[in-house]
């Protein structure tokens, strides 16, 4: 139960190259009460994390499993090819997986594109890691296809990347567990979709507190009893005290003048 000593939070997972930094400014404007933690997960993690509830939303790589999550596609990603700044595919802007064929290209254990054949020469050992296949790279052992975003978090000044025009692509989501939609994921998706700090389904959570507590309130006040019902001991009658005017006249006022 939620009071005092234990305070309103969101907690946001997120995969590497994802970059929720604008939503979660918005985030600290519009709910200042409600501290919103960051999570870094792995890729392959970020299912069991929310299963776990050990996150109330994460942004996921696409695609997740719809019998347990529900989802929200962000974006979709371009991938490209990283490789050392003096190798021949950089003499084009963008390259296909058919120019790969004569280079070794590392599949690292957490890669996230869903190769049906990975292209190029196999490397005699998966990396485990997408920076360790960046280390090798930089080495110029070979090349690695990711989504640009990881091409940029792994950023080196000796490496360089283009883009692979037919290479998959990975989806990013905003995911959370199907029967774990708070009032606090629906701010989140109100504020990932762009709502305003005024509409109706992405207004502030304190609002709806407060609107909470006064309903609260309110039901635990009785209305007060008439005068009349008072004196009754109870509510008026209806029907009987038409004609009356005086004790047992109820609460009309004086009879109508006849015309």
């Amino acid at each position: 139960m939620t009071g005092p000593e234990n305070p309103p939070s969101f907690r946001l997972a997120y995969v590497p190259g994802a970059t929720p930094g604008k939503w979660v400014r918005i985030w600290e404007e519009r709910l200042p009460d409600v501290p919103l933690s960051l999570l870094p997960v792995a890729a392959a993690e970020a299912p069991d994390v929310l299963r776990a509830g050990e996150a109330d939303a994460g942004i996921v790589r696409l695609p997740v499993d719809r019998t347990v999550f529900s989802a929200i596609p962000l974006y979709t990603e371009t991938s490209v090819v990283v490789v050392p700044k003096d190798h021949l595919l950089t003499a084009a802007d963008e390259v296909t997986v058919e120019d790969l064929a004569d280079d070794v290209v590392f599949h690292p254990l957490d890669d996230v594109l869903d190769w049906e054949r990975p292209p190029g020469k196999p490397a005699v050992e998966r990396p485990a890691t997408t920076a360790d296949a960046i280390e090798l790279v930089a080495a110029g052992v070979g090349v690695l296809v990711v989504p640009q975003s990881l091409a940029r978090l792994h950023h080196r000044k000796d490496l360089t990347y283009r883009t692979v025009t037919d290479a998959p692509q990975s989806g990013v989501a905003l995911s959370w567990p199907e029967d774990a939609h708070t009032d606090l994921v629906e701010d989140f998706i109100g504020i990932v979709r762009g709502r305003t700090a005024n509409s109706t389904r992405g207004r502030r959570t304190e609002d709806r507190a407060e609107a909470g507590k006064q309903k609260q309130a309110a039901a635990r006040r009785k209305p007060a009893p008439s005068k009349a019902a008072s004196a009754k001991g109870g509510r008026p009658r209806t029907g009987g005290g038409a004609k009356g005017t005086g004790k047992g006249g109820g609460t009309r006022g004086k009879p109508r003048r006849r015309s």
